[in-house]
């Protein structure tokens, strides 16, 4: 008989879900109950066979008084051998002896042994060395010979009494019989109730819960999976109304989630199709720039502006709408010719006013993806630029400079421009997708695209500082660490 949860799809990753009952909690829950129950009967088992050691020979004592004291007030040797031996037979005896004022006398001697192997002293045995002789008579006794020797009642008189332990031994097991039996059948029947209470208290909310989540991953979008949580106040309560909860809010973000993906394909199918009208406007405009009309020579530049603009939003957002990023694929770069790469395709307008300063040093390298870092800082430097671009002010030094540190095994890249610094909108949102444009209009993808290929370098891109005149992004990418193997193989020499 098994418990199974319901089942799932061959490809989950969690494999089959059944539980088996042998590795249950229900199951374990019984065995660890009636186990410590056990262990609790063995400790209660030891004093308690000292007990009856005790309590058997204190009787056998007791019967040999009785007799002592009527064979005291008769005659002893006046008792046949025949009848000497039924006493000793019926008590079990080899001897009976009494001791009275120092003065000690054999009563009855059937055979006296040629040595006794332990003297039991019922007046004073600790329970200590009550419960060691015991265990030492059920592992080892059977041929020994005991001399036993105490008062009875409130007598003064001691009585001694030489007997085997063979009879001794043989009660001994059957009383530890009977105790295995009864500690069984107590440990059953505790394990059985404390089962049943922890059974209906915890199990069984827990094995609903389990099932709950089962059911709720192989569909999330169905209302009717979500874990109903029973009317408790105990943890089991709040752990089900925090599963429910949290199964609510997850089904309500996968919904979200799925209607920006469906949204988010439709957006990037347009984008593609508005990028390539686009840039059919561009190639139009390229050829206002040769009419000799003044009004037309006015509203050329802007106009390319803004196409080139539009293109740029589009490419971002295409970009950013990939669903991974290829792992970076990274090599020694010189960062120079790099950034003259950038410098070349940002199309800075020589009579726009705007400076461009390589900065970097020709023999600096950096470990690197080409194309991913080229990303980045054409992402800094274009959004660098258009903040420039929209500074007025023919006076305003506008200056973009890139330079480049390296501290240990880490390359750090700074982009700096004087332009007008970031809104307060901008650095609370800094590389938020669409939320964190530092300017009007902007879609804020150009950080947040910089700052994942960063990151996929194991680096990261900060801003420094933003103040009135003077913004500076730090691109920070360490170097791969290099395998021993590697290592090992490049320091070898021939022979």
């Amino acid at each position: 008989m098994e418990e199974r949860t319901p089942a799932t799809n061959e490809d989950s990753p969690a494999g089959a879900r059944a539980v088996s009952l042998a590795r249950g909690l229900s199951t374990k829950l019984l065995l660890l109950t009636a186990l410590f129950v056990m262990i609790a009967e063995v400790l209660i088992f030891m004093p308690s066979i000292a007990n009856f050691r005790l309590g058997w020979l204190e009787e056998r004592l007791g019967t040999a008084a009785a007799v002592s004291v009527v064979l005291v007030q008769a005659d002893p040797s006046s008792l046949s051998r025949s009848l000497q031996n039924e006493v000793l037979m019926a008590i079990g005896a080899k001897a009976i002896a009494v001791r009275d004022a120092g003065v000690s006398r054999l009563l009855v001697v059937a055979e006296m042994p040629p040595e006794v192997d332990e003297h039991i002293d019922l007046d004073a045995t600790s329970p200590l060395v009550a419960m060691s002789s015991a265990l030492d008579t059920l592992a080892f006794g059977g041929d020994r010979m005991l001399r036993v020797f105490g008062k009875v009642g409130e007598s003064d008189t001691e009585f001694e009494l030489i007997i085997p332990d063979r009879r001794l031994r043989e009660a001994m097991f059957v009383y530890s019989r009977n105790v295995a039996l009864l500690s069984l059948l107590i440990s059953l029947f505790t394990a059985t109730l404390v089962y049943t209470a922890i059974h209906r208290i915890m199990i069984r909310p827990i094995r609903a819960m389990t099932t709950s989540m089962l059911d709720f991953s192989q569909a999330p979008d169905d209302s009717g999976r979500i874990i109903v949580p029973e009317p408790r106040s105990d943890e089991i309560g709040v752990a089900e109304r925090e599963l429910a909860g949290m199964q609510r809010r997850l089904q309500t973000m996968l919904g979200e989630h799925r209607h920006l993906a469906d949204l988010g394909l439709a957006v990037s199918k347009i984008n593609h199709d508005m990028r390539n009208i686009l840039a059919s406007a561009q190639l139009l405009t390229d050829r206002l720039r040769g009419v000799r009309d003044p009004s037309v020579q006015a509203v050329a530049p802007k106009l390319v502006r803004a196409l080139d603009r539009a293109v740029s939003y589009s490419q971002d957002v295409l970009n950013y709408g990939r669903t991974q990023e290829a792992p970076p694929s990274r090599r020694r770069l010189r960062l120079r010719q790099l950034v003259e790469e950038v410098e070349g395709l940002l199309g800075i307008d020589p009579a726009g006013g705007i400076e461009f300063v390589n900065a970097v040093d020709p023999a600096f390298e950096v470990d690197a993806d080409s194309e991913q870092l080229f990303r980045v800082l054409m992402n800094l430097s274009r959004n660098a630029v258009q903040a420039m671009s929209g500074d007025p002010g023919g006076a305003v030094v506008r200056r973009l400079t890139i330079t480049a540190e390296r501290t240990g095994s880490v390359s750090r890249i700074l982009v700096a421009d004087t332009g007008p610094g970031l809104p307060q909108k901008a650095r609370d949102n800094l590389f938020a997708a669409f939320r964190g444009s530092a300017r009007s209009g902007g879609i804020g993808l150009g950080l947040a695209i910089a700052h994942e290929l960063a990151r996929a370098h194991g680096g990261s891109v900060d801003l420094v500082e933003s103040t009135g005149g003077h913004t500076v992004f730090a691109v920070t990418i360490p170097d791969q660490p290099v395998r021993l193997e590697d290592a090992r193989g490049s320091l070898r020499r021939p022979a």
